[in-house]
């Protein structure tokens, strides 16, 4: 394949974050195409044994198999690290998947590991139930305290797991002090990135070691396919990460990555347009309801510290109604434009009930533990004219007597 500018490390890294969406990382065929070709292959053909030979040894370059290299794949990987500034990145078939290769390729057995509370339900099952049972050792802490990661800290924490903004209780952490931390008793930070994306948020600015994505929300933003990814430096990429992924094959498909790689094309745009008008639904919300989480509103405790990391707040937030379970599923079933559905990041809004959906399998204490309400409902803002978003939401909440 011709590999053009979008592939020139030395010329991509000059571009601004916008041109790296729509052309870092670019590969051309022979054919010379526009778009960025999609190769649904599963191994390679090569012109003598030789070759082959040297290939697997590492050699030569080029590639060997889909597991382990497919050019669509690898335009992805490309584009993303450019976009987050990371030397290196490697894709996988979904967000957990990106999670869980991220922390068992850089933990053993004994190893201790300090973890945010306020998260992804399967992100707290990672630290409370699947850790555990190969001898790694975790605690989990209220992120937003920075005393707090420094006493969780033991001679065997080799890891800090945190998300910022998490999820739904859109709870920030402070990235220079954790990531300082961290550093300063050799401990890797890995961050979950997807309520941002590198587009209003970039943790290796702030110190972060590793920052992993579900690719499944902002980054394809129509809620089209499952991806996740993981970045970092070359040496972490190549020497921990990969071995582990090679071997255990938590792979993205060759169609997702490219389904992505459009995705990540408008990616700016969506995200700062949905920042915009979230904050604007958020702020009529605020005026209707008990309590309101958005990092964006000054009423939010950690307002100055969101502002300090991010460009945009995003589209997702959070808020609590008086009346629990009951009015929160009848406030659901009123909508008539918002959509009842547990994905984010979509460009169509979305509302769910994560006590009943993403933090189900927490069980009532571990959700009461990470701040999850019975009366709580995370919104996702989408790209639909703000004013209609609001008018359903009003109705929705006149209907449950809000």
């Amino acid at each position: 394949m011709k590999r053009d500018t979008g592939q020139n490390r030395a010329i991509t890294r000059k571009w601004k974050p916008a041109t790296q969406a729509v052309r870092g990382g670019t590969w051309r065929s022979e054919q010379g195409e526009t778009s960025e070709a999609l190769f649904l292959n599963s191994g390679y053909c090569y012109d003598d044994a030789e070759t082959v030979a040297a290939r697997f040894a590492g050699e030569q370059q080029g590639m060997t198999y889909s597991r382990l290299q497919n050019p669509t794949v690898q335009m992805l990987e490309e584009r993303i690290a450019l976009m987050e500034g990371a030397e290196a990145c490697r894709v996988q078939a979904t967000g957990m998947a990106a999670m869980t290769t991220a922390l068992l390729s850089a933990l053993k057995t004994g190893d201790h590991v300090v973890g945010a509370k306020a998260a992804f339900g399967s992100c707290r099952w990672l630290l409370d139930s699947l850790l555990p049972r190969f001898g790694i050792e975790t605690t989990v802490i209220d992120g937003r305290d920075n005393d707090a990661w420094e006493k969780a800290i033991r001679p065997n924490t080799k890891i800090f797991f945190f998300e910022t903004p998490a999820n739904p209780t859109m709870d920030i952490v402070d990235m220079r002090h954790v990531c300082s931390l961290a550093k300063a008793h050799g401990i890797l930070t890995v961050v979950d990135n997807a309520f941002a994306t590198p587009v209003l948020q970039r943790p290796l600015e702030f110190g972060a070691d590793v920052v992993a994505y579900s690719a499944t929300k902002l980054m394809d933003g129509q809620g089209r396919v499952l991806a996740g990814a993981v970045c970092g430096t070359e040496q972490w990429i190549n020497d921990v990460l990969l071995p582990f992924q090679r071997n255990t094959g938590p792979n993205l498909s060759p169609f997702n990555a490219w389904v992505v790689l459009k995705g990540l094309e408008t990616l700016e745009l969506r995200a700062h347009r949905q920042s915009e008008n979230a904050l604007k639904v958020g702020k009529f919300v605020e005026t209707r309801v008990e309590r309101i989480l958005h990092p964006g509103l000054p009423s939010h405790p950690q307002h100055n510290l969101a502002m300090s990391q991010m460009s945009a707040t995003g589209p997702i937030f959070a808020f609590i109604v008086e009346g629990g379970r009951k009015q929160a599923m009848g406030l659901l079933n009123a909508l008539e434009l918002i959509d009842i559905s547990n994905n984010i990041g979509d460009s169509r809004s979305l509302l769910t009930h994560p006590a009943t959906t993403t933090h189900h399998n927490m069980g009532p204490e571990g959700r009461a533990e990470a701040g999850i309400e019975e009366g709580m409902l995370r919104l996702n803002v989408g790209l639909e004219d703000p004013d209609d978003i609001i008018a359903d939401l009003d109705q929705a909440l006149t209907a449950v007597g809000l």
